[in-house]
């Protein structure tokens, strides 16, 4: 099964807690604090694997999780890493959060590796937080808690070649006759109904070209497909990374006129880009009987045009050797063939405005204090901790927050969140 489109749900691992231990040893009195910090949590990553042509690796599976990282213990012993997790995707695969809509990652190249979530740090031993004035501290952070995100897999085939055609226009028997690849061929519409890909060898044509372009046999389109219509929209995006477009038309039809101009008007309404590709157009099916009569002016018509049109039957092997040849000509040569096409992958890097400074807002009848660093300390801070929440406090006075908390109105009872902690306002410290 031809699977492009996947959800799923991914996890880092949460970073390993930091020790709040202390050295005992005969002999050794005082020993002071030796916790250990916590190990990270590993992160999950998108690699491109070019062996994959599908997503059906996420058919049936449809969460992963990161490894956590291990806790620290005395003696100042780290807590173990978690290994990172691994996600193998075919190339042309776009990452997109599920939530925002943001595209993540345009994964075209082989090796292209990005990290989809992110492991938690480890928190600090005890070790970190003694000074000259408090040598026995209690306090040591709790692991930071990892990235968690649904994720949406959205495949576009890399290839050289994109066949498309109205159904039954004849695109499976011509992928058939140029390539090695064997799909179904029935004399009816909507025979195919997944993407089919094929190999042309043109160096067994010419033993001094050695470029071997892919070509895509798209399934079917039908009026209205750029809006949903029929079973090619879905496949649509399949040809928005090709190279060359061959616009196979069956020349035995009725109004063979008509049904080129149904696909090109598809195509433009889909990305008007796409009328800009190179483009072929194959007159298939000459060994039927209707052919002539429809031939003569359909090839007239594409050189007023100015499109390149060859006449071919993909059945008999007739005009393939020029079709090929059309081919060899539109296609780059063997230095541009190795890159992928346009456009190329990338990864998208978001600058976050409350990454070191912070934001306080109403939230219902509660106040949200937003910012990666404050959301990441109340997450690392043990609240059941005394001395854990004292330094908490410190650090809201000592960063601007408590001020600002209180020019937003909050009074004493009032319910403030920052990231997953909910804590009570007090009239000192948190209640």
């Amino acid at each position: 099964m031809f699977l492009d489109r996947a959800k799923i749900w991914v996890r880092a691992g949460d970073g390993g807690d930091g020790a709040a231990t202390f050295r005992r040893e005969a002999h050794v009195p005082r020993g002071g604090p030796d916790g250990g910090d916590g190990g990270r949590g590993g992160s999950v990553y998108m690699r491109v694997d070019p062996g994959q042509t599908t997503l059906a690796d996420f058919r049936f599976k449809h969460h992963f999780k990161a490894p956590a990282g291990g806790k620290g213990s005395g003696s100042k012993r780290h807590g173990k890493a978690g290994g990172d997790l691994e996600l193998a995707v075919p190339p042309g695969t776009g990452v997109i959060d599920e939530t925002s809509g943001d595209l993540l990652a345009d994964l075209v190249a082989t090796g292209q590796r990005v990290m989809i979530a992110r492991g938690g740090r480890g928190g600090l031993g005890n070790v970190h937080f003694a000074t000259a004035t408090h040598r026995t501290p209690l306090h040591a952070q709790k692991g930071e808690p990892a990235e968690e995100r649904w994720i949406r897999l959205e495949l576009r085939l890399i290839a050289d070649v994109g066949l498309v055609g109205l159904p039954n226009a004849g695109k499976s028997t011509l992928l058939a006759a140029l390539t090695a690849a064997t799909p179904k061929i029935a004399p009816y519409p909507f025979t195919t109904l997944e993407p089919n890909l094929g190999i042309l060898d043109l160096e067994a044509i010419d033993p001094t070209d050695p470029r071997r372009p892919t070509i895509a046999d798209v399934p079917g389109l039908i009026e209205g497909a750029s809006s949903g219509a029929g079973l090619g929209h879905a496949f649509l995006r399949h040809v928005e990374r090709t190279r060359v477009l061959v616009h196979v038309v069956d020349i035995a039809a009725r109004d063979p006129e008509a049904d080129h101009a149904i696909i090109r008007d598809e195509l433009r309404l889909h990305d008007p880009r796409l009328l800009e590709k190179p483009f072929l157009v194959v007159a298939n099916k000459t060994d039927l009987t209707d052919a002539a009569d429809n031939l003569k002016a359909f090839l007239a018509a594409r050189r007023r045009e100015g499109l390149a049109a060859v006449a071919v039957s993909a059945l008999t092997g007739k005009g393939l050797p020029e079709l090929i040849g059309a081919l060899g000509r539109l296609l780059p040569d063997a230095a541009a063939m190795a890159e992928p096409p346009e456009p190329t992958g990338v990864v998208v890097h978001r600058f976050e405005t409350t990454s070191e400074g912070f934001a306080v807002e109403r939230e219902g009848e509660a106040f949200r204090v937003r910012g990666k660093r404050i959301e990441r300390l109340a997450a690392q801070t043990d609240f059941g901790n005394d001395e854990s929440a004292e330094r908490f406090q410190r650090d809201l006075v000592r960063w601007g927050i408590e001020r600002e908390l209180r020019r937003a109105g909050v009074e004493p009872g009032d319910m403030v969140r920052i990231g997953a902690v909910e804590l009570e306002w007090g009239a000192e410290p948190w209640a």
